[in-house]
């Protein structure tokens, strides 16, 4: 099937809806049973997708892992309160003290937070790369070196990597890679047949798409899925029935939210990129963007994310920008149908491997769905402001 076909039939097995369009809504913390054979037969196929007890998810966590399995590649899907639980489940599923990490230096902050901070506190080494090394990074494994995660296109700055070549140089070692592919979603990348032993999705983004739940999900191979799931059951991690619901409910429409984010975002980043004040747009359907040809090879498409960089400006010159926006709010995260905007002024501060070529603000845009010409006129009235500041 077509993508957009499958997005519509995942999950949807009668097994889990009956004669109804949308799997049921089952909350669910108690599953009783008639027999002790039943609860005996339960106990035995609980890592299974059939019901045992409500933290290993009910029906409508199945219909949804079903899905993203199928839409992915994966075997086995692990659910979470967020993204960011999905990264550190799946990390401390594999890493114990003594063990060597290697992540990408364009990595999303909170991720790198949890390496420096409670992963360090565990004995657990983590060594930062440049997100373009590709082959290269055989060059930094060690003896204990257990996992490399990858994020692509990075965060903020949206580096796409060469992700074949990184698990080619994994896999002859026996070293697990871990893909954060929430900008591609489950649709933009498939990361199993580039490679990947682990996807993670913050659900939370494009495939809730509405700005209301959060969720995060960790696809695996089969050689992983069982420590992968018995691990994240062990530290305690599940999803509120109504939050899954709503993510497979989001799957449906994901294709053509995608395809209208990417035409919408596409638009402004080609008129951000005449701009006087721009000194780069970093998108990864621009030509001149870093990993461009692995972009073009890895990815069937792009979203609504990307950033630009100015030329200059004082942080009172961006607040004048920023502050005064119509269609574009201030806020964290991304993935919803309306624009947000986000400025940073010391990339550089956020990296240890890899050099940050610019000294102007970077601001970060996720485009909505808003018409594309309104968020022009949005982002013009804002330049106005920012000359005006100076």
């Amino acid at each position: 099937m077509k993508k957009n076909t499958q997005l519509i039939h995942a999950g949807r097995s009668r097994q889990w809806t009956g004669s109804a369009v949308n799997p049921p809504l089952v909350r669910a913390s108690t599953i009783v049973f008639d027999t002790m054979q039943e609860l005996r037969e339960a106990t035995k196929q609980r890592g299974n997708r059939v019901p045992y007890y409500g933290r290993r998810g009910t029906q409508t966590h199945f219909a949804f892992q079903e899905a993203m399995c199928e839409l992915e590649g994966g075997v086995g899907c692990a659910l979470y309160p967020c993204g960011a639980a999905a990264v550190s489940g799946a990390l401390l599923a594999f890493l114990k003290q003594g063990d060597h990490l290697l992540m990408v230096d364009s990595v999303y902050e909170p991720t790198r937070a949890l390496c420096d901070k409670l992963l360090a506190g565990l004995g657990i080494e983590t060594t930062y790369y440049d997100p373009l090394i590709g082959a290269g990074i055989a060059a930094l494994i060690k003896p204990n070196t257990r996992m490399i995660f990858l994020e692509s296109p990075g965060s903020l700055t949206l580096e796409v990597q060469d992700i074949p070549a990184i698990c080619a140089v994994a896999r002859a070692r026996q070293i697990i890679t871990v893909l954060d592919n929430t900008w591609a979603s489950p649709i933009l990348c498939q990361p199993f047949e580039l490679g990947v032993d682990i996807s993670i999705q913050a659900a939370t983004k494009y495939i809730i798409g509405h700005s209301d739940v959060m969720l995060g999900t960790a696809t695996a191979t089969e050689q992983y899925w069982p420590q992968l799931r018995e691990h994240s059951y062990l530290m305690g991690y599940c999803a509120s029935a109504d939050d899954v619901y709503a993510a497979s409910r989001g799957l449906r429409t994901l294709g053509v939210r995608l395809k209208q984010h990417e035409q919408n975002a596409l638009q402004v980043a080609h008129w951000l990129a005449q701009r006087p004040e721009v000194e780069t747009v970093r998108h990864p359907a621009f030509a001149d963007h870093p990993g461009h040809q692995q972009f073009k090879r890895d990815f069937s498409g792009s979203n609504g994310l990307f950033s630009f960089v100015l030329k200059q400006g004082s942080q009172q010159q961006v607040a004048a920008f920023i502050e005064g926006m119509q269609h574009f709010k201030m806020g964290f995260s991304w993935g919803g149908y309306e624009s947000l905007i986000t400025a940073t002024f010391n990339v550089q501060a956020l990296r240890q491997a890899s050099d940050w070529p610019y000294s102007g603000p970077l601001i970060r845009l996720h485009i909505g769905l808003e018409d594309p010409e309104d968020l022009v006129a949005d982002l013009a009235a804002a330049f106005t402001r920012f000359h005006a500041a100076g």
